[in-house]
């Protein structure tokens, strides 16, 4: 009975110290420094809408972004964080696929290869804001 109420005490001293420990600002943050990052996609001189740009640092989370019907995009780091990692970066641009590929069949991207999944695009974010517009040529 005493080992069992020891056990008790020390769950709820175990419990209480994860609840204080996570509650309140404790000044710092595991988010790394971020640099806003926009620009326009276009291809062939139009501008490309509903495509996917993934900026994918050296190291940590990608920000990823949807470009709008004028090919406008502004990448998002977390839901309430926009940005990028500041430091290099590998971008591609993907054509979202709407509907599952047919067994036997392998999706390909209207987007070629050398902008996403064989890509050769990238980026050097910088503290602050930066502007990187891309112009793919389909051929």
């Amino acid at each position: 009975m005493k080992l069992l109420k020891s056990f008790e005490s020390l769950c709820l001293f175990i419990l209480s110290f994860c609840l204080l420990t996570g509650c309140g600002d404790s000044g710092g943050s595991d988010q790394p420094d971020l640099g806003t990052v926009t620009g326009v996609v276009t291809m062939d001189g139009q501008p490309l809408s509903n495509v996917m740009v993934s900026f994918t640092p050296e190291n940590g989370r990608p920000s990823i972004a949807r470009t709008d019907e004028s090919g406008n995009y502004e990448l998002g780091y977390l839901a309430e964080a926009k940005g990028a990692v500041i430091g290099k970066h590998t971008v591609s641009i993907t054509t979202p696929q709407e509907n599952p590929t047919p067994p036997g069949q392998v999706y390909k991207d209207p987007i070629p290869a050398k902008y996403n999944s064989k890509t050769t695009l990238t980026a050097d974010v910088k503290a602050g804001a930066n502007t990187f517009d891309f112009q793919l040529e389909s051929k």
